[in-house]
C-alpha cells in the first residue's frame, strides 16, 4: 500500500507542501515521508472497497504537519543548526583541569601558614600588605613566607614532573 500511495500521491504532495514551506526542499520532503506513514499507519480506515480518494486526507494531513512545525518553532527558541556555533564552542579544558588538579595536589605539600599566603595573594588577589593584615602577621613575615612558599611549591611540582 506504502508504494502505492507513494507512486500516485508523492509528486502532487511534494508540490502541495513545498508551497507551505516556501520552497523548502528537505523540509517538505520531511513532511511528505512523514504524511506517507501516518496513512500507512492508518491503511485499515483508508482503505477498503468503497474508499474515496486517500488525496485529501494526505493534504490535510501534510497541512496539519506544517502548521504544528511552524506552532512548535514559534513556541520556543530558534535552534542554531550549526550557525555560528566556533562562536559559542567552548575548546577543550583537559589541559586546564590536569593542572589545576597538579597544582592543588602540590598545594596539599606546603604547611598551613605558606598556603595560607599563597592563596590570599594568589588566588584572591590581595596585596602582600592586605594578606598580611589579613592573615594577622607582620608585612616582613608575609613576604618571607611567599618567598618560601613558592620554593616549596616549585620544588613540589618538580616532582610531580611539572617544569618551569
Amino acid at each position: 500500500m506504502l508504494r502505492t500511495l507513494y507512486a500516485e500521491h508523492a509528486g502532487s504532495l511534494l508540490a502541495f507542501v513545498l508551497r507551505l514551506t516556501a520552497g523548502d526542499r528537505q523540509r517538505a520532503e520531511d513532511v511528505v515521508q512523514e504524511t506517507l506513514l501516518r496513512a500507512w499507519r492508518n491503511a485499515d480506515r483508508l482503505g477498503g472497497p468503497e474508499a474515496r480518494s486517500v488525496r485529501p486526507w494526505l493534504v490535510t494531513v501534510a497541512r496539519r504537519i506544517v502548521i504544528d512545525e511552524h506552532r512548535g518553532t514559534q513556541a520556543r527558541p530558534q535552534e542554531a543548526l550549526g550557525h555560528d556555533l566556533d562562536l559559542v564552542a567552548e575548546g577543550d579544558h583537559a589541559d586546564r583541569v590536569l593542572q589545576a588538579m597538579t597544582l592543588t595536589e602540590a598545594m596539599q605539600t606546603l604547611n598551613p601558614a605558606q598556603r595560607a599566603i599563597l592563596v590570599e595573594t594568589y588566588v584572591e588577589g590581595h596585596t602582600v600588605a592586605e594578606a598580611a593584615r589579613r592573615l594577622g602577621v607582620p608585612l616582613g613575615t608575609a613576604k618571607s613566607r611567599i618567598f618560601y612558599a613558592l620554593a616549596a611549591l616549585r620544588t613540589a611540582l618538580t616532582e610531580k614532573g611539572v617544569t618551569p
